[in-house]
């Protein structure tokens, strides 16, 4: 039993239009009010229509006027009528000083803060308080009061960028420094599993549901971009999978399901551009790697065998089942500490780390600015790759989820020499399955 909590951020305002700091100004100066524009209330339209086949259990939006507009118009969507609560909790982040003013002015008037703010928000200072800091805590505070008394159900919170950062990093223990490193697009959905202390991200800044206003079906690059884009796909379902089998390094190919995922991935990308592509030499990789690129022509295909699945030695072609049988104990620790796990026979997440972080920086180092890779690969590759992206080690392996035939967007807003952006986590909604992932969980 886990408790699901689903983030939807504000629809697009009048302030957001303007490139205005809006923070939560509207509620001691009227003339600061923020409201959605018309595109902001087809954004929470088309939230709630992405929602409206769940079951909620209890609706927290923020009071600030943007938050509750959304909130509304996205809760028309649903079936049945809960009653949304206020928290102030869910506020924005406090920046009352710049509040009504345009990020170009207050790079003008402020720029050493400005540029606290840009790139390390953590240590921005303004008066006497630190407010990604208090933001942070705030976030904390709400999970500690909430949480507890929704276990085992599924929550929706209808906030802000700032704060929803706030409570995806506080959530997963991420340090301040990560803040700005988790895209929150206008709109945009994520997906918090909390499973007692163990936390989740099955996904972040969903925004298929708002492709006919994006014109995309991913969320687009920050403007100006300097670096490239990488589209990390997990390869489609195999019977193993489906039978949650440890399979590793043994080359099992696609069932028909992981055909099917494959095929729905190329439909879902095929007016995405791709420049490059990068794949797993085993077969269910390779294959999802080529159904994709089979709708982009003369796109060169590089095989890169430290894109291998983690090996599990011993435990491969073992049901999860079996293994709890003969060895309950290390598949036990494995699940709860996999960091201190040597498989045996096989490798540990050390040896992981180690061969996908080299294979990661030269790759990366091969696509040129601006342009945009394919990378296909394996549930526990790709793991290791996200969690490196934000500086974790392999004790973290559980906080990320790849479904069979995700897409996950990864930006270099600032070039391959600057922190990364974690654009989109873990797309599914392509393989007809709505906001969660629904794709076999598979031994891993």
């Amino acid at each position: 039993m886990h408790t699901r909590v689903i983030l939807v951020r504000h629809g697009e305002s009048t302030f957001n239009v303007l490139s205005m700091v809006q923070g939560r100004g509207n509620l001691e100066r009227p003339e600061l009010q923020s409201v959605l524009t018309e595109r902001g209330q087809q954004q929470a339209r088309l939230a709630g229509s992405a929602l409206q086949n769940l079951t909620l259990h209890g609706i927290y939006v923020s009071p600030l006027v943007r938050a509750q507009q959304t909130a509304e118009l996205l809760c028309q969507a649903m079936p049945s009528y809960l009653p949304r609560i206020p928290h102030p909790d869910l506020m924005e982040v406090d920046l009352r000083e710049w509040e009504g003013m345009t990020f170009d002015q207050v790079k003008a008037a402020f720029p050493e803060d400005y540029a606290h703010w840009r790139y390390e928000a953590h240590q921005l200072r303004l008066g006497d308080r630190f407010p990604i800091m208090d933001l942070l805590s705030q976030a904390r505070r709400f999970w500690d009061q909430v949480l507890p008394k929704h276990q085992g159900q599924t929550l929706l919170l209808v906030a802000h960028s700032g704060i929803n950062r706030a409570l995806i990093c506080a959530a997963l223990g991420l340090p301040p420094q990560e803040y700005h490193r988790i895209q929150q697009a206008n709109g945009g959905i994520s997906v918090l599993n909390f499973r007692g202390d163990r936390v989740q991200l099955e996904s972040a800044n969903l925004t298929t549901h708002l492709a006919p206003l994006l014109g995309s079906v991913l969320p687009p690059p920050r403007k100006q971009q300097q670096g490239c884009r990488l589209l990390l796909v997990r390869h489609g379902e195999t019977d193993w999978n489906r039978q949650q089998r440890f399979q590793g390094q043994r080359d099992i190919p696609l069932n028909d399901q992981g055909r099917l995922q494959a095929r729905r991935a190329a439909e879902f990308l095929k007016e995405v551009p791709i420049h490059c592509a990068f794949s797993s030499p085993l077969s269910r990789s390779l294959e999802t790697a080529q159904q994709i690129l089979s709708l982009h022509s003369q796109v060169p295909l590089t095989q890169v065998p430290a894109l291998q699945e983690i090996s599990h030695g011993t435990w491969e072609g073992k049901l999860e089942s079996e293994l709890r049988a003969i060895d309950g104990e290390l598949l036990e620790r494995w699940q709860s500490q996999p960091e201190v796990v040597q498989m045996p026979e096989g490798e540990n997440l050390d040896q992981v780390w180690d061969r996908v972080r080299g294979a990661w920086e030269e790759l990366v180092a091969k696509v040129p600015p601006q342009q945009t890779a394919l990378v296909v690969a394996h549930d526990a590759v790709n793991k290791a790759i996200l969690c490196q992206l934000f500086d974790r080690p392999p004790a973290a392996f559980w906080m990320f989820k790849q479904g069979n035939g995700s897409v996950t967007v990864i930006d270099l807003p600032r070039g391959d020499d600057h922190p990364p952006l974690l654009q989109a986590l873990n797309i599914t909604a392509h393989l007809e399955q709505g906001v969660l992932d629904r794709t076999a969980a598979g031994a891993l």
